[in-house]
C-alpha cells in the first residue's frame, strides 16, 4: 500500500518494518560496500567542492588521493552524481574510528562545526530511498543484506524506519510533513487494530 503525504508517496513498509542502524555489528558496511559512490543531490555537489579544505583533516590519505585526482564525485551509469571512490571501493569521504567503524568525514566536520551541512542526503535517510519524478517524489524502503543486524536491533527496540529517520525526514522534507507521516502511521496502527 502507498500512503500519499503531499507530492509524496510513501511506502507502507516504511511504517511496518523496523530498523535501527548497528554498527558495532557492521563497521559502517554501506559506506564501503555497492557498486557506486552515495548519490548526490546538484548542490551536494556544489557544497561539497566549495567546503573540502574543511572536510580534508577528516579523509583517510587514501580518499584525499582519490578526490585530488578525480575530484569529489562522477557520474554513474544512470548519469546521476555520486561520491568518489577509492579504488572502485570504498566512498573517498570514509574514515575509521578507533574501533574500526566507517564514519563519514563530511559528518564529523558538520559536527564539529567546521561545516553547516551534513552528509549527502542520500546515506542520511538510508534505509529510505528517495526517487524524485515529474510531479511527485517515491519514498521506498531500500533492502541491503550487509543491513541485516539494523533490522534485528530496530525490531528487538520496536523502531519503525520512519522514527529512526526522524532527524533527516525533517531535514529534507519539513516538520510538517514528519507530523504528517506520524499522522498516517496512527491510521494504520488503527486499522491493523
Amino acid at each position: 500500500m502507498i500512503i500519499e503525504i503531499g507530492d509524496k508517496l510513501v511506502s507502507e513498509e516504511i511504517f511496518e518494518k523496523e530498523f535501527v542502524c548497528n554498527l558495532g555489528a557492521c563497521k559502517g558496511a554501506c559506506c564501503i560496500e555497492g557498486d557506486d559512490g552515495a548519490p548526490l543531490k546538484t548542490e551536494e555537489v556544489s557544497l561539497l567542492e566549495d567546503n573540502i579544505d574543511a572536510i580534508k583533516p577528516y579523509m583517510t590519505p587514501e580518499g584525499l588521493d582519490s578526490v585530488e585526482r578525480l575530484g569529489v564525485f562522477y557520474m554513474d551509469q544512470e548519469n546521476e552524481p555520486v561520491t568518489t571512490l577509492v579504488k572502485g571501493a570504498e566512498c573517498a569521504f570514509v574514515f575509521y574510528d578507533d574501533e574500526g567503524i566507517t564514519k563519514c568525514s563530511v559528518e564529523q566536520a558538520y559536527r564539529d562545526e567546521k561545516i553547516s551541512f551534513n552528509k549527502p542526503i542520500s546515506c542520511h535517510l538510508y534505509p529510505i530511498r528517495a526517487r524524485k519524478f515529474k510531479s511527485f517524489t517515491a519514498l521506498n524502503y531500500d533492502r541491503w543484506p550487509i543491513c541485516k543486524d539494523a533490522c534485528t536491533l530496530g525490531e528487538e527496540l520496536g523502531v519503525p524506519v520512519y522514527k529512526f529517520l526522524k532527524e533527516p525526514l525533517i531535514r529534507v522534507y519539513g516538520a510538517d510533513f514528519y507530523t504528517e507521516l506520524e499522522k498516517a502511521a496512527a491510521e494504520l496502527k488503527k486499522k491493523d487494530q
